[in-house]
């Protein structure tokens, strides 16, 4: 039966894929999808509202899911559901623990003490794995209700802090400018579609529909010191300026355009559309949904709130049908989360492919290389999903450069695999895999990943060539990189290189470089052509264009001290692994020095990030570069087959 297992393997991850693609269903009796589904614009683009809950929770607490360490369940069923409460139910939503906070002295400014932040558990278990740190052991979320009374005191440290740059900000200014900037974003999905603190909002619409043309002529009246309805203006008077604070806080476009608006983007927010109600003397009726379904909501009537979704969905696809079914399309892509399915995928692959250096090599390794084949082809399928809902290529910001770059590391790595069928292709596909994905996702905790162009780069023909092949670049240098960390950490810590994989390994590293070599050139040129286009001028010595001719010119050395005998393969894998060192820099050190015109910030999380990895590599190799004495001290006992690195 082993003989099959590669091939049940295969079954299996196939079945769990197509699961994840079934259309997501209401697990109560809300039709949470179907709100889900509808659009609004944000960041200057129409998304439908569970990206907007999803990327929000993101910001605000880095996850999806929203949960207290001390209750065995989430606290709500899905990032929608936590939306509808932060608009519709604040006073709810405000007790949930949503906001992360991990500097001490913004603790300290909110009166948090170490007492208040241990989790004590009551559970002996939980206790226990707390104290080997597989929970968390203190807190690390806090409510609104927590933070709101100190809201005063994070406003002047945020006023304090603002008006020095984020690259020399300390990490409690850096911290503080996150939490006050997450407040303000919090607001804005209050203040998104009704006015919060209203009991019932939906009544105080119809009124004002009812009293509207009356209530004008009373202010009217009012302000020319004639005889008025004192009560009918000063009813007006409060709503106007209801409507002008929604209209002031928040910036969700939540309400479509008029008929006759040529613009498919020109959606207003709730407060703008309602201040228009003074001169059409007719409350917006997209307003009056969201306010029905406030009140259905707040008032648990499921079966009014699922009519209201229905009736507000079919009024709109009259006019805006391609805009739904894209926003659905999107919800349906977000629900299947194909990058995270490919993460758990590529680390199983890395696990299996480990053991068939063990046991079962042909078995394992098949196994292996099954896995790491469904998780390359469903990051396909996400990669050509964005590409579609955003109508860009592949590439387009740093977000989506790491999944792009660990695509194409793993598409080489299937190639490898493939011809030669030692499970070192999968181990490196699994960790690159794995890893850029892995990268994606702290990148993805700013917001919305499918972001709109930069004016500079609205480019589609650059972005497919330019962008591209750099990219690809990066990714093979990078591959080159970790498989040199295989041939060194094989030969320093374990008996399983012989020959056969040392040479295995030295071809490929020499290859991939090669392959490097040429995308790396050929995008840099072409970035040259398109700065000359842009800007003006071929090459500006721009920290970025500096980067990437780093990568060219340590990518030429390599294969120029092969060919010219200055190395033989552990000098190959010693220059492979300071690879990694370069183009990380060039992908990622480059836009954090605040300067040049590729600079997209710097943050003192990806600073610790780039700066852990640069000296992991210099550890490398360090130790790659002992003498081979040294090599044989790390294993325990030497096996007469085992090959001494060159």
């Amino acid at each position: 039966m082993k003989k099959f297992l590669p091939l049940l393997v295969l079954i299996v991850a196939v079945l769990y894929v197509g699961k994840s693609l079934v259309p997501p269903k209401n697990q109560g009796p809300y039709d949470l999808v179907g709100f889900g589904q509808l659009p609004l614009l944000a960041n200057g683009r129409i998304k439908p509202i569970d990206t907007e809950a999803r990327s929000s929770l993101l910001r605000l607490q880095g996850r999806q899911r929203v949960s207290s360490p001390l209750l065995s369940g989430d606290l709500v069923g899905s990032p929608t559901e936590w939306m509808l409460d932060v608009i519709f139910r604040p006073e709810k939503a405000d007790t949930y623990p949503t906001f992360a906070i991990d500097n001490p002295d913004v603790l300290a400014l909110l009166g948090k003490k170490d007492e208040d932040l241990k989790i004590n558990y009551t559970s002996p278990a939980k206790q226990v794995l707390a104290l080997v740190g597989f929970i968390p052991s203190r807190h690390r979320r806090f409510t609104l209700a927590e933070i709101w009374p100190h809201r005063a005191a994070i406003q002047d440290q945020a006023r304090l802090a603002e008006p020095v740059e984020s690259a020399v900000r300390t990490p409690f200014q850096s911290a503080i400018m996150q939490l006050y900037f997450n407040l303000i974003h919090y607001q804005r999905i209050q203040h998104a579609f009704v006015m919060p603190g209203r009991e019932n909002f939906l009544n105080e619409l119809l009124s004002f529909q009812d009293n509207i043309a009356a209530g004008v002529e009373a202010v009217k009246a009012k302000q020319a010191n004639q005889p008025h309805n004192e009560t009918m203006a000063g009813m007006m008077m409060e709503m106007g300026e209801m409507f002008s604070a929604m209209g002031q806080v928040s910036n969700f476009g939540v309400i479509p355009p008029d008929a006759g608006e040529k613009d498919p983007t020109a959606w207003k927010t709730s407060g703008a559309a309602l201040l228009e109600s003074f001169q059409t003397s007719q409350v917006n009726p997209a307003a009056l949904a969201y306010a029905g379904l406030a009140r259905a909501w707040r008032q648990e009537q499921p079966e009014q709130f699922n009519k209201l979704v229905q009736l507000y969905r079919s009024g709109l696809e009259k006019r805006f049908g391609p805009q739904l079914e894209k926003a659905r399309y999107e919800a349906r892509f977000n629900a299947a989360e194909p990058f995270y399915l490919s993460m758990e995928f590529y680390g199983l692959a890395f696990l299996v492919a480990i053991f068939s250096w063990l046991k079962w090599p042909d078995v394992l390794g098949r196994s292996a290389f099954w896995l790491v084949a469904v998780a390359w082809v469903l990051s396909t399928g996400g990669i050509f999903a964005r590409m579609w809902l955003e109508g860009r290529p592949p590439v387009t910001n740093l977000y989506s450069s790491a999944l792009f770059v660990g695509w194409g590391a793993v598409a080489l790595c299937l190639v490898l695999e493939y011809f030669y069928r030692n499970a070192v292709g999968s181990v490196a596909a699994g960790v690159v895999g794995f890893a850029t994905l892995l990268v994606a996702h702290h990148l993805s905790l700013s917001g919305d990943t499918l972001e709109m162009m930069r004016a500079v780069l609205d480019s589609n023909f650059w972005l497919a060539t330019h962008v591209v092949v750099v990219t690809t670049g990066y990714s093979a240098t990078f591959l080159s990189g970790f498989l040199a960390l295989i041939y060194i950490v094989r030969g320093l810590f374990t008996r399983s290189l012989d020959k056969a994989t040392a040479d295995s390994l030295t071809r490929m590293v020499y290859g991939i470089v090669c392959f490097a070599t040429l995308f790396s050139f050929v995008g840099t040129v072409l970035g040259g052509i398109w700065a000359d286009q842009s800007w003006g001028r071929f090459w500006g010595w721009d920290p970025k264009e500096n980067g990437a001719l780093l990568i060219v010119i340590w990518n030429a050395i390599i294969l120029h001290a092969r060919w010219g005998g200055m190395i033989k393969q552990r000098g190959l894998m010693i220059l492979a692994v300071g690879g990694n060192i370069v183009t990380s820099w060039s992908w990622f050190g480059t836009n954090m020095l605040g300067v040049g015109l590729h600079s997209y910030g710097f943050t003192d999380a990806a600073f610790v990030a780039l700066a852990s990895f640069v000296v992991s590599q210099l550890a490398i190799i360090g130790l790659a570069s002992l003498p081979l004495e040294k090599w044989r001290s790390f294993r325990s006992t030497a096996p007469a087959k085992v090959a001494e690195p060159a």
